[in-house]
């Protein structure tokens, strides 16, 4: 693997950490929800943005 400039760097760092932000406000609203399914939508979508984060990590190894 190429190595990253600067810039590409930052970027990626911003990246996985709104990803990383999504997901705990994501986990924040399933726990206060009552709605099972609205409940279950927003485990769903955090669990995607977690895996995104983490296959975001894989560039900096």
């Amino acid at each position: 693997m190429s190595q990253l400039n600067q810039l590409e760097l930052q970027n990626l760092r911003h990246l996985i950490g709104s990803h990383e932000n999504i997901s705990a406000k994501l986990n924040d609203y399933a726990g206060k929800c009552q709605d099972m399914q609205v409940k279950q939508m927003f485990q769903q979508a955090a669990n995607a943005s977690t895996q995104t984060a983490q296959q975001l990590m894989g560039f900096l190894q």
